[in-house]
């Protein structure tokens, strides 16, 4: 039996009129899958996939998910619906996994931007946005993308890296996280550049733990800083317009706000 099959079954059971709860959903499924084995036998291990591979395409990230939950994995870049690639431990590789359609890859993406209350269509076919792990996403569709939809996932780690670390892995000595320190705790501006992929974010995370007790607002397109040593904190991110054009929330607008807030000299700008 193939997942699509199962899928369409599990769909033709559910309550249309309700949101269904992930154990209603579930149960669903178990039920389909008892009357199948029935008519053909499935082994324990395929029955567990399937389960799996079914609720991860109607409640989760459906062919993303298990990409998502591998901690080896920094990036996901899908270049259409039948093409993805992954980088893992610093590697950049093609799998075989692929989205059954476009209309399913489509529909991860729209569950992406409503998370955070962002709009994706034809007239507005870039966005940025985020996963509620804090991954920063990116996505671009037809017709500005010939072979779209391109959704790419940058991950983070799961615990924050530290400025410790950074020494460790030789990105930095210690003379030069002191100079950070000094610079941070004295006020400086500091702007941190550098390519895809060059650890800015992560860089901004590891000195942010040098600020003291001090009030702080970080001003980004997607939120993604983890600022996790900082106590007193604004997190404030931009908006893009709604369907009628209107209602846009600039980082100018966000500017302009953070100067009425308080902020301790301490104003992050992404």
């Amino acid at each position: 039996m193939g997942m699509e099959t199962l899928r369409q079954q599990v769909l033709e059971r559910l309550d249309h009129t309700k949101e269904a709860t992930d154990e209603e959903i579930y149960d669903c499924i178990d039920e389909v899958l008892i009357q199948e084995s029935k008519k053909t036998y499935l082994p324990l291990k395929t029955r567990v996939s399937l389960r799996k591979s079914v609720f991860d395409s109607l409640r989760r990230m459906d062919v993303l998910q298990d990409l998502l939950e591998n901690p080896e994995i920094t990036e996901i870049m899908v270049n259409g619906y039948d093409t993805i690639f992954i980088e893992e431990q610093g590697r950049i590789r093609k799998l075989e996994a692929q989205f059954l359609s476009k209309e399913r890859l489509s529909d991860v993406i729209q569950q992406i931007v409503a998370r955070t209350n962002r709009r994706i269509n034809e007239a507005s076919p870039i966005v940025d946005s985020r996963l509620e792990d804090g991954s920063r996403v990116n996505i671009v569709l037809n017709p500005i993308a010939i072979n779209g939809p391109i959704l790419t996932i940058r991950k983070f780690p799961e615990h924050p890296i530290t400025m410790q670390d950074l020494i460790g892995w030789g990105a930095l000595n210690e003379e030069l996280a002191e100079l950070f320190a000094d610079l941070v705790s004295a006020g400086y501006n500091i702007f941190v550049c550098g390519g895809t992929g060059s650890g800015k974010t992560t860089f901004l995370n590891a000195i942010s733990n040098f600020i003291q007790k001090e009030r702080v607002i970080t001003i980004e397109d997607s939120a993604e800083l983890r600022l996790s040593s900082v106590e007193n904190l604004v997190r404030l991110e931009t908006r893009n317009k709604n369907v009628e054009g209107e209602n846009e929330i600039t980082i100018r607008d966000l500017i302009r706000s953070s100067l009425r807030m308080r902020p301790d000299g301490r104003t992050i700008k992404k």
